[in-house]
């Protein structure tokens, strides 16, 4: 500061600091003192005006270092203060200052927003105390104060945002309350809605809303309390602008400024204050009663006549963090001492209850309780950005949070919070109850959400400016986040899932209307409203829905945005967690989609027929439920429109006639929405010429090209035209209808379109009546049909109807049915040699197509060969009736046949039973060797993960098939009965389990592969009875040695390959090969003593066990 030439006038003077050069001089101006301070930045300079001379008092100005002013504002005192101490913070966000008075001096701090100076604070102190400060260097929230006796005092200020629950915010500036309410108007500080102004600065307030009752406390810098009593939101229209002067509450006590004020109810306020006087020192907790002594008038500000009055008073040990009220017990709040501790208030007990369940592991400054269920939550923040809940830490980069609920009972449904990194999450409350935090937002790491869920949208959002922070929310329906940027102005976000909660709430409500005005408004898909709670359950309440919109306008909208797909299983599935989803939708998940459509379109046109009166808007969303259906009703949209026409055509008064638009209109409605020829096919298909000639015209097509086809069609008889129009159409069943009423004419074109469209042939069976001869001739048509797409059986009998026996008997030998066949001979009267010849034939051809079960049949009974028939027998392995047909011609040498070709067949059973067995072996150390070795690099993998990250597939790959070794997997090439059980995939599979694909060793599924092998190698139901059959054979032959080691050879190998299957599984199941327990031996005992006398062992003969 340099003195000028006037005595109350100086200039300021701006040095380099490097070379001590003069950088800049300012305007002479009334300095008071040499009073100063620059920004950390050093980009400006805050000094002090002296304004007696303008009967003002003193304010403060901002200069850049060039010298010139950038701005200035006053400190609203008296004029003969002054003010000395300026000084700015370490961020240079906040500036305080100690001004001196006649009876007191007082330290003022001011904050910059938004192009204003806000004073935040005012602190008093006696005049002798000479009253000093220093801000911290590292914490720009500290401040340091000492006076003169040598007391000091260590002041920690927060930001704590003053947004209440119905989104009233309130902004304290000096004695100055700004009040805006959200819902009304979302206009940033330093404008407002109304205005409080009060008789000293305001240091604290709090504020209730009740039902229809809205209170203000605020607690002044000279130690005075004030109550304001604000009218409903939805009478404050009236308000706007105005500013209510507050008088103080009278009180008989002295409080002291107090802090941390909360509403208890209505009629309650508990509030902190410090005494430092020889009577009394220290924290006190009041609960002060609040009474009005004077009438209020609706929808008006109640400023004065309040009474305030200590109903309790408890003496602290200990410094109040913050004090939160308790939702759930009236007149009750949860205080926190330093450290996080936790106390309860109840103002019933007049004391504090310990909880520690609920206290937090460091002090938060910012707390606050919500309601879930029938339980209060707490969650704190402390300066460290941890977001704590119930002795745990949520989040460890929180800067702000705040609650959302959409329902009208207060209770919390998501938790908002604001991370470092600049994103918005929502949090469901279930997910913080149920603890699954972790699991589906990877402590609030965007790249962990990500990666764990590969969707981002229904849990963050990333806020666009940096720095901003929650202020407030929007409950119910509004479903909006109130955020402010650092330099002030205010934004409005409407997160996604916040709008689907509160669009599936109203749903759930049945508030239809409201719903689709959300729907509209956020532009979410509409077919949310359907499908919330299922399709089904929508078209039950579609008359409601009707009903409550009531906007033709909004329902045409509606129906045109209805699709086939369940949005809730696509575009929102991972929105399926809502409360309002759970328990409501059906189990149904594969959605009919033409179902859906037809269904909701019906149900909205009856409602709209029943609720809504005749207009022409009605008519034109009738019309579009019909053309948006699945499949499109036009047929019954053109008759409608039919009807308008007619109306219109009609010479007669007709009152119909103003509820309907005009049949142009609604034609043109129709094809707009429509496939124009779709629209022309279905007038067609009324066989209305004149509609069709209409709709063409009115769907621009070339006359060239309709004209002609309607010209053809109106010289037609009515019949012939509609058979014509039909084929066009394609429906065929129709047009077969018609052509057959046309008469016999038109025979030819009634039997050429069945073989057109053999689907018709029942149809022209029907039509055709009693005339037998057109009856025959249909029937032979569709044999012949039948017979040429090789449908055999069915073609047999239809010859049969119409007696075509040659054709019968050869659909029945082209199919193999040997005895139709033989049948049909005995219709046909054939002779005995041509029915031995007949018979002989389709023996061989039985022989040829593997069936010598029934060719023996045909030798036995019509060729009496009975060598031939015990020989196909056996190769049927049909032991048992190759020994009856011996023994009933008492033919030794065929018996004997039989004996040898059952010992022989038991041989190779025995030798194929032991080599599956040996098979089974194999598979099983193979596959235990594979499971082991791939155990161990997934291990390796998952070690290598922690240090390295993800190795790429193609290196597992590698990794994978360098662990698999060599191995040989042979197949048995011996020939056998089909009750062999070798792996091979010749002919004789008819006894055994069909092969499962062939084994690669090293492959990615060469372990399922093994498996399935094991299990192919299971007895077939076939060969159990082929083996059953044998057994029973060797007996009657007195073999019975060689059936005992037959049948205790096959019982070996079946436990094995049963106990392989299960030891398979459950080294399949578990991470741990346990060599010791995991045998073949030891569960071939298992399972010898759980299945041996089950079903799967019924083939045995238990007089060889």
């Amino acid at each position: 500061m340099v003195n000028d030439s006037f005595p109350l006038h100086k200039r300021l003077k701006v040095w380099e600091r490097d070379s001590g050069a003069l950088h800049s001089v300012s305007e002479s101006k009334p300095f008071m003192g040499s009073v100063l301070d620059w920004t950390q930045s050093g980009a400006k300079i805050a000094l002090v005006y002296d304004r007696k001379e303008e009967k003002q008092c003193p304010s403060v100005a901002l200069f850049e270092k060039n010298g010139l002013e950038r701005s200035s504002f006053s400190i609203n005192d008296a004029i003969d203060v002054t003010l000395e101490f300026l000084k700015f913070n370490c961020n240079s966000d906040l500036l305080a200052a100690v001004v001196r008075g006649e009876t007191f001096d007082t330290l003022k701090i001011w904050y910059f927003s938004n192009n204003h100076w806000y004073l935040k604070q005012e602190i008093r102190y006696l005049k002798d105390d000479g009253i000093k400060f220093t801000w911290d260097l590292t914490n720009p929230l500290k401040l340091m104060c000492w006076t003169l006796d040598g007391r000091v005092v260590s002041y920690k200020f927060v930001w704590v945002t003053a947004v209440t629950d119905n989104s009233i915010a309130f902004v304290i500036d000096a004695s100055k309350v700004l009040v805006t309410p959200f819902s009304l108007s979302l206009m940033p500080p330093p404008m407002y809605f109304l205005k409080l102004e009060f008789q000293s600065a305001v240091r604290d307030m709090a504020f209730s809303s009740k039902i229809s009752q809205n209170h203000l406390a605020a607690s002044l810098s000279d130690g005075s309390l004030c109550i304001v009593e604000l009218p409903p939101l939805d009478q404050w229209d009236d308000l706007e602008g105005q500013t209510f002067k507050i008088e103080a509450s009278y009180s008989g006590t002295e409080y002291g400024s107090l802090l941390h004020l909360s509403w208890l109810d209505s009629h309650v306020i508990l509030g902190v204050s410090h005494f430092d006087e020889d009577v009394r020192t220290g924290y006190y907790l009041h609960e002060i009663e609040i009474s009005c002594s004077e009438d209020r008038s609706p929808g008006s500000v109640t400023c004065a006549g309040w009474h305030a009055e200590t109903s309790h008073q408890i003496s602290l040990e200990g410094v109040v963090i913050g004090i939160a009220p308790n939702q759930l017990i009236s007149r009750s709040a949860f205080v926190q001492f330093d450290g996080g501790k936790m106390f309860e208030y109840t103002s019933k007990l007049g004391g504090l209850q310990r909880c520690d369940d609920m206290a937090f592991l460091s002090s938060c400054p910012w707390m606050d309780a919500a309601l879930v269920g029938e339980k209060p939550l707490l969650f704190g923040l402390d300066d460290n950005g941890r977001l704590h809940f119930e002795r745990r830490v949520l989040c460890n980069n929180c800067s702000t949070f705040s609650f959302y609920s959409n329902s009208g009972e207060g209770m919390m449904t998501h938790l908002v919070i604001t991370t470092k990194q600049d994103y918005l999450f929502i949090v469901d409350a279930g997910d913080i109850v149920h603890g699954q935090l972790e699991q589906k937002y990877g402590n609030f790491l965007p790249v962990v959400v990500r990666k764990k869920t590969g969707e981002s949208e229904n849990v963050f959002v990333h806020l666009w400016e940096k720095g901003a922070q929650i202020i407030g929310v929007l409950h119910g329906d509004e479903s909006a986040v109130i955020l402010q940027t650092p330099r002030g102005n205010l934004e409005c976000v409407y997160p996604r899932k916040l709008v689907l909660a509160s669009i599936f709430n109203a749903l759930a409500q049945g508030r239809f209307r409201d719903a689709l005005l959300m729907v509209r408004r956020h532009r979410i898909d509409f077919n949310v409203i359907i499908d919330h709670r299922g399709w089904e359950a929508f078209v039950e309440s579609a008359a409601d829905f009707v009903r409550q919109v009531n906007n033709l306008s909004y329902i045409t909208e509606f129906i045109c945005a209805i699709k086939h797909e369940d949005i809730m299983e696509t575009l929102y599935k991972n929105y399926v967690s809502l409360p309002c989803i759970n328990g409501d939708k059906s189990s149904k998940t594969i959605i009919d989609g033409d179902k859906k459509v037809y269904s909701v379109l019906l149900s909205i046109r009856k409602a709209l027929e029943e609720q809504i009166e005749e207009t022409p808007a009605r008519e034109l969303c009738i019309l579009t439920t019909l053309a948006k259906s699945s499949p499109p009703v036009l047929e019954d949209a053109l008759k409608r429109i039919k009807v308008i026409r007619e109306v219109e055509l009609s010479t007669a008064t007709d009152p119909r006639r103003k509820s309907y638009p005009s049949s142009e209109e609604s034609l043109k409605h129709l094809l707009w929405l429509s496939d124009t020829e779709a629209v022309f096919e279905a007038a067609l298909g009324l066989y209305d010429l004149s509609i069709a000639a209409i709709v063409a015209l009115n769907s621009q097509r070339d006359p060239k090209e309709f004209l002609p086809l309607l010209q053809e069609l109106e010289r037609m008889p009515p019949l012939l035209m509609q058979y014509n129009i039909d084929l066009k159409l394609e429906r065929y069943e129709s047009a077969l209808r018609h052509i057959a009423s046309a008469g016999d004419s038109y025979y030819e074109d009634f039997t050429n379109l069945m073989k057109k469209v053999p689907e018709l042939y029942p149809l022209g069976l029907q039509l055709v009546g009693g005339d037998s001869c057109k009856r025959q001739q249909v029937l032979e048509a569709w044999g012949d049909h039948l017979d040429a797409t090789k449908c055999f059986e069915d073609a047999a009998t239809t010859f049969l109807c119409c007696f075509c026996l040659d054709k019968a008997l050869k659909a029945y030998r082209s199919c193999g049915n040997w005895m139709g066949v033989l049948t049909v001979a005995g219709f046909m009267k054939l002779g005995k040699d041509d029915v031995l010849q007949l018979a002989r034939e389709l023996s061989e051809e039985l022989q040829a197509l593997g069936k010598p079960g029934d060719a023996s049949k045909i030798l036995l009974e019509y060729c009496g060969d009975v060598d031939g028939g015990v020989s196909l027998l056996v190769d049927a392995r049909n032991w048992e009736e190759a020994l009856r047909v011996g023994f009933l011609h008492r033919r030794d040498d065929l018996i004997l046949v039989v004996k040898n070709a059952s010992l022989e067949c038991a041989s190779l059973l025995v030798g194929e039973y032991n080599e599956g067995m040996e098979k089974v072996g194999k598979y099983l150390t193979r596959y235990l060797a594979v499971r082991q070795r791939r155990l161990l690099l997934a291990a390796k993998i998952k070690s290598d993960e922690l240090s390295l990250g993800y190795p790429d597939d193609e290196t597992a790959s590698q990794a994978s098939s360098n662990f698999s070794g060599m191995s040989a997997y042979t197949t048995g090439t011996r020939r056998g009965s089909s009750a062999s059980t070798t792996l091979s995939t010749s002919t004789r599979g008819r006894g055994r389990q069909r092969n499962r694909g062939k084994i690669r060793a090293g492959s990615a599924d060469e372990e399922a592969a093994l498996v399935d092998h094991l299990k192919g190698m299971s007895l077939s139901e076939g060969g159990k009875i082929e083996l059953k059959s044998l057994l029973i054979s060797l007996l009657m032959l007195g073999e019975e040695d060689t059936a005992r080691k037959l049948q205790r050879t096959a019982e070996k190998f079946q436990l094995h390959q049963i106990a392989a299957v299960k030891l398979a599984e459950d080294a399949g199941s578990t991470d741990n090969i346990d060599e010791q327990a995991l045998t073949l031996d030891h569960y071939t005992q298992s399972v010898r003593k759980q299945v041996l006398n089950s079903d799967a062992f019924s083939w045995q003969s238990k007089v060889l066990l």
